[in-house]
């Protein structure tokens, strides 16, 4: 199965959006604290080219900000939505 990957920071309210949505979808999910890692902060700005966050990777596809039309659409690309 595809891997679901969220990059957040502790105070970032999208993150919890983004966050919330995918468990109300029961999508289980990866998530990293960029806040606290500079290592996956740099991995994230190298896989997307953006340093805000949140930033969304959904089988190897990277998805900037709470994009909840994207985000559904690759869920379901990849067959990892339930719906």
């Amino acid at each position: 199965m595809e891997k679901v990957i969220v990059y957040s920071t502790q105070t970032c309210p999208y993150c919890d959006m983004v966050k919330n949505f995918l468990k109300e979808k029961e999508v289980e999910f990866e998530e990293i604290d960029v806040g606290s890692d500079k290592e996956k902060a740099q991995e994230m700005v190298e896989k997307s080219g953006q340093m805000g966050v949140p930033v969304v990777e959904i089988g190897g596809e990277m998805v900037v900000g709470f994009n909840k039309e994207r985000i559904d659409e690759l869920l379901k690309e990849k067959g990892i939505s339930k719906e």
